[in-house]
């Protein structure tokens, strides 16, 4: 008799049970043969025929017999009596028992369970109808004559432990044994239907959203199909989603596109968000997306366009023309961030047009001047009513491209507010280790701006914060000289000028000499902004003449006052002068270069210090600084600070001023005054002094020297830390000046000669 290990299968006495043969094989090591005597017994767990101890099997067992061998997989066993493992034996797989037959009790109700197989039958049938074999099955269910059967055939699909397979096996009585397989049977049948509706009902949503897909499709056929027949008629969403499919927009910015639309189309017009979302929608939709390919820039022609738009500026040019070479090199596009520093009227801002021409680029600009919103830079949630783009991305959309030359102007002027600080705000802007992912609260994703070429102008770096500065290249404008002024005035300024008015350039001829004393007597500043203004007013005054038919005449030195009707400017010169503790000092502001005039006065008093002129913190440390160091080169006159009070003032009390580069200037004032030995007018200085007497470099050169030689100065001391900065000054103004660097305040003192009687104590 072959003994045959189960696992997860209900044997039922007196029934036929079906086993799949490779099963059957590999539990008894052979294949099965008709009219084998076997023996069943239930395995607790699912084990492999060499791991199988005698604990592995539960103490009841059933006997039967192999009747039907199937081609197509399994075996049908006709099962006799039940009976106990007494004793059980595995020896290297090999399964040894004893048995004994094991009683039960006959109680079963023929006639009840006639019906309960017959509601069984009933039940079958009703749920094999949902299956595609379910009309056959019905033949195969009328050949079952028992619940055992039943529940040997369904046990491979019946959801049920071992435990409770086994419990049929176990139960003797077999009116209880008949209700246990009925109780099963049901339940799985109970199963079955519960997964049955959920598939319908899966199915039947499946079904709705293919078929509402389908729907979708053909309506967008029908509609792309209607577009080309009448393209005017095509609607505002339609026209957003060829948009949106056109774009070419990353994923992130695709997604939230789509999902607004589809918002939009549910919607529908009369929604309260329709407004915003469209407003978006045409927004990301207006942006280039598309990164532009690098294109070899011809450098002559870049030159010609920079030398044609603007006369002077060659660092700038340079560095352009670097910028261009660079990108050639590299066949990439490459953005850059330039600061622009100087006087107003240097050209910082209309030399970024230039710029877009010769790089064959878009070009905007942005003005920052007095923005105080953080709002402004990164644009407004889209929470808020009325919420719109920052500054920087509404330029790039209306650029139309990804790539263009962006003028930042005066971002030296951005205020902070409750609303934030646009300074911080513009960091990410302008760092090319973020830029590639700039977020605009508006858009709410990520655009590359790396390929945008920044350029920035102010007027002072001072209140640009350092962290802002620092992400920039400092480029600074010097301003022009008279000679410049002259060429920038005949090429540019003056043909402009005279075809805003009306006028032919033959109509209106202007001399040489006329735009010279132009320059010199109704113009000071760095820039051309006020020499542009009045060239504009002499061709509105040539412009009245035509209109009224008079015939024009030749501008010229002589009649320029008559055809301006404007009286000359109060030119700053320096003046003659005689007077000791009186001296010329140079001094940079945001709109170029001054001399200062410092005067010291001496009073009866008791050694008081009187500071006036408008002067700054860091000026009236250096004025009692210089009174310090006086006293030390001059112990002689002590006496006369002790019995005088010492008044310090700087001319023009309405402006404001400050500084440490007066410090060798107020020096050599007090030293000029307590000597009694004047400083000739024609010379001037600049320079910060220590309290040992050493000259320390200053800032803004080559505009003190600019403004020292159009004043009639003649000779200029300057720190000699700052002789490297002379490169910087036009040949025109250093050939005017006589530049004499020095290393401490005794040398200026010994060269003027403003010394004591007794020979000067040396600064250390």
């Amino acid at each position: 008799m072959t003994i045959v290990p189960v696992y997860n299968a209900i044997l039922v006495p007196n029934s036929t049970v079906y086993l799949q043969s490779d099963l059957y094989k590999r539990a008894t090591g052979r294949s099965p043969v008709t009219e084998e005597k076997v023996t069943l017994i239930v395995s607790k767990e699912a084990r492999t025929r060499e791991e199988l101890t005698a604990e592995s099997f539960y103490p009841i067992g059933l006997s039967g017999v192999i009747t039907e061998i199937h081609p197509e997989g399994f075996i049908a066993i006709k099962t006799g009596d039940r009976m106990d493992l007494d004793e059980i034996t595995v020896t290297n797989g090999r399964i040894d028992l004893f048995v004994s037959r094991r009683p039960e009790t006959d109680d079963l109700d023929a006639a009840a369970d006639k019906r309960r197989l017959e509601a069984v039958r009933g039940e079958l049938k009703e749920v094999a109808k949902n299956f595609r074999w379910g009309q056959g099955a019905e033949i195969f269910i009328d050949q079952w004559d028992s619940l055992g059967e039943i529940a040997s055939v369904l046990s491979p699909w019946m959801s049920c432990t071992n435990a409770e397979r086994y419990a049929v096996l176990e139960e003797d009585s077999t009116q209880r044994r008949a209700e246990l397989l009925e109780k099963l049977i049901y339940e799985n049948l109970e199963m079955t239907k519960l997964n049955l509706e959920a598939n319908n009902a899966r199915q039947e949503d499946h079904q709705k959203i293919y078929r509402e897909s389908a729907i979708r499709k053909q309506l967008e056929y029908l509609q792309k199909e209607l577009d080309e027949l009448h393209p005017e008629n095509v609607s505002d969403i339609r026209k957003l989603e060829i948009k949106i499919e056109e774009s070419g927009m990353n994923e992130t910015a695709r997604k939230e596109a789509d999902k607004l639309l589809n918002r939009l189309k549910q919607e529908g017009q009369n929604s309260a968000e329709t407004g915003m979302i469209y407003n978006y929608l045409d927004f990301l939709t207006g942006l280039s997306w598309k990164k532009e390919e690098a294109r070899t820039i011809d450098l002559k022609e870049a030159e010609r366009v920079l030398e044609e738009d603007h006369f002077g500026l060659k660092k700038v040019k340079d560095r352009i023309i670097e910028q261009i070479a660079v990108m050639n090199l590299k066949q990439e596009q490459s953005g850059s961030i330039l600061l622009f520093v100087g006087a107003p009227g240097t050209g910082k801002t209309s030399i970024g047009q230039s710029i877009a021409r010769a790089l064959q680029r878009e070009y905007v600009r942005v003005s920052l001047g007095g923005v105080r919103d953080e709002a402004d830079i990164r644009g407004h949630r889209r929470t808020y009513i009325g919420a719109m783009p920052g500054r920087i991305m509404d330029a790039i959309q209306k650029s139309g491209v990804s790539n263009p030359v962006m003028v930042l102007d005066e971002v030296d002027k951005l205020g902070v507010s409750y609303n934030g600080d646009p300074a911080s705000a513009l960091l990410e802007v302008l760092d090319p280790e973020q830029n590639h992912t700039f977020t605009d609260h508006y858009m709410n994703v990520p655009y590359d701006l790396s390929d945008v070429f920044f350029i920035c102008t102010a007027n002072s770096t001072d209140t640009i914060p350092e962290p802002l500065l620092n992400r920039m290249e400092v480029i600074r404008f010097q301003g022009y000289t008279p000679i410049e002024k002259l060429q920038i005035a005949k090429r540019h300024l003056l043909p402009k000028a005279v075809q805003a008015v009306g006028l032919k350039p033959e109509e209106l001829q202007v001399t040489d000499e006329a735009l010279e004393k132009l320059i010199a007597e109704f113009t000071r500043e760095s820039g051309v902004r006020g020499l542009k203004k009045r060239i504009d007013s002499l061709c509105r005054a040539a412009a009245v003449r035509r209109a009224r038919g008079e015939e024009l005449v030749a501008v010229t030195p002589e009649n320029l006052r008559e055809v301006l009707n404007d009286h000359p400017l109060r030119s700053r010169t320096v003046k003659e002068n005689e007077t000791p503790g009186i001296v010329t000092g140079l001094a940079w502001t945001s709109v170029g270069g001054e001399i200062l005039y410092i005067e010291t006065l001496l009073t009866k008093g008791n050694g008081k210090i009187i500071i006036t002129g408008q002067l700054g913190d860091v000026m009236k440390e250096s004025a009692s600084l210089a009174v310090s160091l006086v006293k030390h080169l001059f112990p002689e006159k002590a006496e006369v600070f002790e019995q005088h009070d010492l008044h310090i003032h700087v001319p023009d009390g309405a402006t404001p001023k400050d500084g440490p580069s007066a410090g060798v200037t107020l020096t050599t004032a007090i030293a000029s005054l307590v000597t009694e030995k004047p400083v000739p007018s024609t010379v001037a200085m600049t320079g910060e002094v220590t309290l040992r007497g050493s000259v320390n470099p200053i800032g803004g050169l080559p505009e003190k020297l600019m403004a020292a030689q159009r004043a009639g100065v003649e000779r200029v001391f300057i720190p000699e830390d700052n002789v490297e900065d002379l490169e910087d000054v036009a040949p025109e103004v250093l050939s005017q000046l006589t530049i004499t660097p020095v290393k401490s305040v005794s040398e200026i003192l010994n060269a003027l000669g403003v010394t004591a009687e007794e020979p000067m104590l040396q600064a250390v």
